[in-house]
């Protein structure tokens, strides 16, 4: 004869079985908890200390370019922007001050004034007239280099790093121009021309980072 207890282990056995069942299905019923998504991180702020680091990597740089003028190839794009970034690195001059530059100069590489796309000169070195349409130099690489020294000459007294290929580096006032707001009434004639570079540097730092780019202490011109 069994023991009372032996017949009491089978439906015992079933009752933990159904709460064990049970428990499981509660705990598949209860949604997954999802991660939080991360805050958009700001821009950085807005650049305008010359002799500073860039932010904007080449390839928002190069869909900037070709944004504005989509009649540049991807290779026009490409080469450009990694032009301005490598030969301001090399002088520790802001990249994306000096490709917004660029682009003010040449309106976006569509030049149609006195400079001419052969001539390589994206700053407008030493145009002055018909006479003197200004400087022309043998590849784009020369060409960017002396736009980068040319600013360098404005923004600091530091010497210069890589061989000088800027023709009119001697005339510049060393560091007379430390910021964009100092390059007006200097680099320009024009009074609004630091300005304007800020509006191209507001747009890139939108286009490259998906909002506005926080003012900074040295935004206001002097």
């Amino acid at each position: 004869m069994k023991h009372p207890l032996h017949r009491a282990l089978p439906f015992c056995a079933l009752i933990l079985s159904i709460i064990l069942g049970s428990c499981t299905s509660i705990s598949a019923s209860r949604p997954a908890s999802v991660p939080e998504k991360p805050a958009p991180q700001p821009p950085p702020p807005l650049p305008t200390q010359i002799m500073s680091q860039g932010k904007v990597p080449v390839s928002e740089l190069s869909r900037f370019l070709k944004k504005n003028n989509p009649a540049l190839s991807e290779e026009q794009v490409i080469l450009m922007a990694g032009l301005y970034h490598d030969e301001a690195a090399s002088e520790g001059v802001n990249a994306d001050i000096a490709f917004v530059q660029m682009c003010l100069e040449t309106s976006f590489l569509r030049f149609g004034g006195l400079v001419t796309p052969d001539m390589h000169n994206y700053c407008g070195l030493g145009s002055i007239g018909p006479e003197k349409p200004g400087e022309r130099f043998s590849t784009a690489q020369m060409g960017v280099r002396a736009h980068i020294q040319h600013l360098k000459a404005y923004a600091s007294t530091e010497t210069l790093r890589l061989s000088l290929v800027d023709p009119r580096f001697k005339y510049v006032k060393r560091g007379s121009a430390p910021t964009i707001y100092d390059l007006a009434g200097r680099w320009a004639s024009d009074r609004e021309y630091g300005k304007k570079l800020e509006g191209l540097l507001v747009r890139l730092y939108q286009s490259a980072f998906g909002t506005a780019p926080l003012a900074t202490a040295t935004q206001s011109p002097r």
